[in-house]
């Protein structure tokens, strides 16, 4: 007898019958998902997208180019662009937005409210190569990674991301330069893989 709390993941041949804009080879998404806007969404080879994630890309394209990791319980809001660049991933409960409601009170606020009442802000999140985000942190519209770039646990992303640096804090911060020994690593993924 299979248990319920054991769903599994669908992977690249099930996938490719689901109206995806593009699934690469060995992939898998967790069945106890919630994904919206198919269509818009490309799955680049190696991806794992674990149980509890919400992925809304109505208007705006996801493109996770491979071996991304989206840990389970992550939202990402697809209004505009997102992108993640190879071996970039999401550890649990990360939270990436496109778009935000102005807060200062100039606009209203929620979708709830006829359009030319609100004035979001809406940006594309483009995310490099080799960046990791870790559990329980947000990062806001236009708030780019450049290759390399790395969040620790907890912390807000309210600015675009310098290479090859780790940041943590609420707002993020500099704290100090990673290695770049993963670009070394990454060339043995093929006989790992074999």
């Amino acid at each position: 007898m299979s248990s319920p709390f054991e769903s599994g993941y669908y992977h690249s041949a099930e996938l490719k019958t689901f109206g995806f804009a593009s699934v690469g080879e060995s992939v898998a998404v967790a069945k106890g998902c919630m994904i919206v806007g198919l269509a818009n969404i490309s799955l680049g080879e190696g991806t794992r997208i674990d149980a509890g994630v919400h992925i809304i890309a109505t208007s705006g394209q996801l493109r996770l180019l491979g071996r991304n990791h989206i840990g389970g319980g992550c939202h990402i809001i697809a209004a505009a662009d997102v992108e993640l660049g190879e071996f970039s991933g999401f550890s649990q409960g990360v939270r990436l937005y496109t778009a935000t409601d102005d807060y200062s009170g100039r606009w209203m606020a929620g979708p709830c409210v006829p359009e030319p009442l609100r004035g979001p802000k809406i940006a594309p999140v483009i995310i490099g190569r080799h960046c990791i985000v870790g559990s329980g942190s947000v990062i806001l519209p236009g708030c780019d990674f450049a290759d390399g770039a790395a969040v620790g646990a907890l912390s807000l992303v309210t600015k675009p991301l310098k290479e090859w640096t780790l940041y943590h804090g609420n707002p993020a911060k500099p704290i100090c330069r990673r290695s770049r020994k993963v670009l070394e690593l990454e060339k043995q993924i093929e006989s790992h893989c074999s």
